[in-house]
């Protein structure tokens, strides 16, 4: 019980940290225009075929689009549009239901809101976009971990405990998400894509 009040205090706790990062953020239609690609493409790509993994998790490139729009656009834009798409992704995805309404913040809001964070660091360098790529995946990973802690614990394998089990499910697909993201954004022309998409200076 204990456990899980500490498990939402650092919940909340991520809240309010990205509340406080997109402080001052006015949505302009651009802004809304981008982010509402990101979150049709997030959608798009999770429909698509997956790779299966022999932990019963899977590998997909859904989490590439918000990415990229935290790396190319405004990251506290990503941000906004990832708690978006979390939402839509609860009415899109058939057949799916809650095992409980907390799995809704922790499972969908945060590891949507997460990806907004690949671009805290900027697109400067390959070194600030690999940094914001880790941030990015860690914190959508220790949503997923925690989620699957919450409300997973009953699927664990043999011997492996909540925890063992929800690390072992969530990395195994996580990490590789995060390394094939990661090898696709650096070795893309950031920079040069910003200012394009920018198309001078953002209003």
């Amino acid at each position: 019980m204990i456990g899980n009040y500490i498990v939402g205090g650092l919940v909340l706790l991520y809240f309010l940290v990205t509340l406080y990062q997109c402080r001052g953020l006015r949505l302009h239609t651009r802004d809304i225009a981008y982010g509402s690609l990101a979150c049709a493409l997030t959608l798009l790509l999770s429909y698509f075929p997956k790779i299966p993994l022999p932990t019963g998790s899977v590998i997909d490139l859904a989490l590439l689009p918000l990415m990229l729009l935290a790396l190319l656009y405004d990251y506290r834009v990503a941000i906004v549009s990832g708690f978006a798409c979390g939402l839509l992704v609860i009415f899109t995805v058939p057949g799916w239901a809650p095992i409980h309404w907390a799995q809704i913040p922790v499972e969908h809001l945060l590891c949507m809101t997460a990806l907004g964070y690949a671009g805290v660091f900027g697109n400067q360098s390959r070194l600030r976009v690999l940094c914001g790529v880790v941030l990015a995946t860690a914190l959508k990973l220790t949503g997923h971990v925690i989620s699957g802690v919450l409300f997973f614990s009953q699927n664990a394998w043999e011997g492996w405990g909540p925890w063992g089990y929800s690390l072992g499910y969530n990395c195994s697909s996580i990490i590789p998400e995060g390394v094939i993201v990661a090898l696709i954004v650096m070795a893309l022309p950031l920079p040069m894509m910003a200012k394009a998409i920018h198309g001078g200076n953002r209003p």
